[in-house]
């Protein structure tokens, strides 16, 4: 299933859940995630089907012997977890990886198409402030006609 887009902000509970937005859930069909580290300090979440394509092929493109794909294994692999959604629409987020991605109690999630993100919401605005520049020369280079 593909998974729909938006940006939600939501809260994280004292037992470390966070209720996902109807919207996304919808889009999922299955109950299960893989939640693993993200790059620039987010999470990210996947369908099991999309993760077990991203691992098979990342493996299938990495070698053990090389140090950058280790460190992709070690930070990208070796931390995901499934996850359930209970009946609420929650989802218990591991200490470990709340811990990397600096959750406390605000977040964003953001639903970009074949995964999600969660993050702390204060990070998350740091990260847009900070990317402003970025953004707009990579939008600027994408030179797409005809819309």
């Amino acid at each position: 299933m593909e998974l729909v887009t938006g940006e939600f902000r939501n809260t994280l509970d004292d037992k470390g859940r966070l209720s996902l937005p109807a919207k996304l859930r919808a889009g999922l069909g299955a109950n299960v995630l893989v939640v693993t580290q993200g790059v620039d300090s987010c999470l990210w979440l996947f369908t099991p089907e999309r993760w077990n394509a991203l691992s098979e092929q990342l493996f299938a493109t990495t070698s053990l012997f090389h140090q950058q794909a280790r460190i992709i294994q070690r930070r990208i692999i070796a931390p995901a977890q499934e996850v359930e959604i209970d009946k609420a629409g929650r989802i218990a987020i591991p200490q470990s990886l709340r811990e990397f991605a600096g959750l406390t109690k605000d977040c964003i999630v953001l639903g970009i198409t074949k995964r999600l993100e969660i993050w702390d919401a204060d990070a998350y605005k740091s990260w847009i402030d900070s990317t402003e520049a970025e953004f707009a020369a990579a939008s600027e280079a994408l030179d797409i006609q005809n819309l």
